[in-house]
């Protein structure tokens, strides 16, 4: 089985863009990913597109890859179109590479592009209403209620004002996954937070740049407890773009092999019947199980890591799945520090989604950006240094207890 590399990203900055479609903002990460693999668009034999809420705001439900691809002169190739909730993009990611791997097509392209700011607040938070089973609505909120029933929310922890139903169901995880299980504390999760918005200062892509204190998050305006509002990624706007290619591509079409970047791992798990507390048949860690055996290494080879912290509760969350700590030790690993750049693993040195933004269909493919800058030494201020592996988590949707889809990626150096 052939190689294969990452030889070209792209992507916008996240946030606001009041005056740029979907389309546009497609066209923009699209363009970069081309330039900087230095590759003619006619190379480029299938295309997979990633996005989730076009059809709830401007009705485009269907042929969205095509609409989007097919005015940038990819016509007559292959264009699926891909849809899993916050892993939209990781899975047109993860679908370009199994393409490449079946000897399919030798150059491909994954995109993911969300617009999804609008004036209309009920109808922005509303979009993220069927990234569950809508059919057992109550079911689905009462038995995430009676998930960390021991820890009481103390008085005035609950906006009045209108956010995403997901932060209720991350709090109700963090209660009883994090808070109740191991003891994880709300001062830790702040410590996650004021890490990632600091670390986003120097990301010149990044939603938020403004540094914000421990003591600034605790006491920030209260979303759902345990969750303040700078533990919360913001409503994006943006999309990302990445060129993949094999072993032989790589030389036929004089690819830079110098700033290519290996994928060495790429597993897509969905969500199980499990009990709450069966960890262990989580759907994060059984992703990240395969992907450490696919790519021949363990969590202490990971040198750099962009983890999915729609809260900062999902960071920890995350973390403690993927193997990353021992059991339970994930807010400690925060507070003291060790997440942080300069850290023993630094984790989302592009600020994260708490800070970078989170445009869902685009965001696994945000990720691998940023992964990919650090593993050619192109991040400046926020380099890690010395780093040649990388891990990206990037989960969507939910499913009774747990996401209902992840993407695992391990990326080293050609």
């Amino acid at each position: 089985m052939e190689n294969i590399y990452i030889v070209g990203v792209g992507m916008t900055p996240f946030g606001r863009h009041a005056d740029k479609t979907v389309k546009q903002l497609t066209a923009w990460a699209v363009e970069g990913a081309l330039k900087d693999a230095g590759c003619d668009r006619k190379w480029v034999q299938a295309a997979f597109y990633g996005n989730c809420t076009q059809g709830h705001f401007d009705g485009q439900h269907m042929i969205r890859g095509q609409v989007a691809l097919l005015p940038l002169g990819f016509d007559s190739i292959p264009i699926f179109n891909i849809e899993g909730a916050c892993a939209s993009s990781s899975h047109a990611f993860n679908l370009a590479v199994t393409q490449l791997r079946g000897g399919a097509a030798d150059v491909a392209i994954a995109v993911g592009a969300e617009k999804m700011f609008y004036s209309d607040k009920a109808k922005m938070f509303s979009a993220f209403e069927s990234a569950w089973d809508i059919e057992t609505f109550d079911e689905n909120r009462n038995y995430l209620a009676a998930m960390g029933k021991g820890i009481v929310p103390p008085p005035g922890s609950q906006s009045e004002k209108p956010y995403s139903p997901f932060m209720d169901v991350y709090a109700a995880l963090g209660r009883g996954g994090l808070m109740e299980r191991f003891g994880i504390t709300q001062r830790q999760l702040a410590a996650v937070s004021s890490k990632n918005h600091g670390h986003s200062v120097h990301n010149e892509r990044s939603q938020y740049r403004n540094p914000i204190s421990i003591e600034e998050v605790l006491a920030a305006p209260p979303i759902t407890y345990p969750i303040t509002l700078p533990m919360c990624s913001p409503i994006s706007d943006g999309a990302a773009a990445t060129i993949i290619c094999t072993e032989s591509a790589l030389k036929k079409y004089g690819f830079d092999r110098k700033r290519a970047v290996k994928v060495l791992a790429s597993v897509v798990r969905s969500a199980s019947a499990r009990a709450a507390d069966a960890f262990d048949q989580g759907c994060t860690h059984l992703a990240g199980k395969a992907a450490f055996e696919q790519a021949g290494i363990s969590p202490k080879d990971v040198d750099v890591a962009e983890i999915h912290d729609a809260t900062a509760i999902g960071e920890l969350l995350s973390i403690e799945s993927l193997g990353l700590c021992e059991p339970g030790a994930s807010g400690e690993m925060a507070e003291r520090g060790e997440t942080t750049l300069g850290g023993r693993l630094p984790v989302n040195p592009s600020g994260g989604l708490e800070s970078k933004g989170h445009p869902i269909g685009a965001t696994g493919l945000g990720q691998i950006f940023e992964l990919v800058e650090q593993l050619r030494g192109n991040c400046g201020k926020r380099q890690v240094e010395g780093a040649r592996i990388a891990l990206q988590g990037n989960g969507g949707g939910l499913w009774r207890v747990e996401e209902s889809t992840e993407h695992v990626g391990i990326f080293g150096l050609a």
